[in-house]
C-alpha cells in the first residue's frame, strides 16, 4: 500500500516503537487495550509502528509484505509493507494495507470490530461494504512472538 513518510501530518504527536521486539510488544499492548485478541494481527518483520492517541491513527511498517494463514477460520491474509488504521475501543476503521483472499481474489479489509455485548465475534468488513463475523476464539491461539521485558517507545 502507500508510503508513510516521517513528516506525514498524521504522525504528529505519535508514540513510536522501532524494531521487531519493541513493535511486537507495543502492538500486543495496544490490541489488549482496544479489546482485541493478540492473534488478530500476527505480523512479523516490523521496522516501526506507532500510534497517535489523540486521533487514533496507528501504523505498522514492515521489512517486506507478510502473508499469514489463520488456520482456525481457513483464511489467508496479506499485509502490505505499510498498514494503517484509525483505532478506538473494539474497533479499527479506515484500514489500509490488509487484504483477505476469497476464492481467487484478494479483497481489501477496511474495518474490524467487536460490536456484540458478549464479545464472542469479530466483524470484518471489506471495501465492498460486505463483511462477516468470525469467532474471537479463532484469534486467541494464533502464534505471536513473545514480548520482551521492556520497550523503547519514543514520542515523535
Amino acid at each position: 500500500m502507500g508510503k508513510l513518510e516521517k513528516n506525514d501530518p498524521r504522525r504528529a504527536g505519535a508514540e513510536i516503537a522501532y524494531g521487531e521486539e519493541e513493535c511486537q510488544h507495543y502492538t500486543k499492548l495496544m490490541l489488549e487495550e482496544l479489546g482485541f485478541p493478540p492473534g488478530v494481527i500476527p505480523i512479523k518483520n516490523f521496522l516501526e509502528c506507532g500510534r497517535v492517541r489523540e486521533t487514533g491513527f496507528v501504523w505498522m511498517k514492515l521489512k517486506e509484505p507478510y502473508e499469514h494463514e489463520f488456520k482456525a477460520i481457513n483464511a489467508i491474509v496479506k499485509y502490505s509493507k505499510v498498514v494503517t488504521a484509525y483505532v478506538e475501543k473494539n474497533k479499527m476503521k479506515k484500514m489500509t494495507g490488509v487484504k483477505c483472499r476469497e476464492l481467487l481474489i484478494w479483497i481489501p479489509l477496511v474495518e474490524m470490530s467487536i460490536n456484540e455485548p458478549e464479545g464472542k465475534h469479530i466483524y470484518f468488513k471489506t471495501n465492498l461494504g460486505i463483511g462477516e463475523n468470525q469467532p474471537l476464539s479463532a484469534f486467541l491461539d494464533e502464534e505471536t512472538p513473545a514480548a520482551p521485558p521492556a520497550t523503547a517507545v519514543q514520542a515523535a
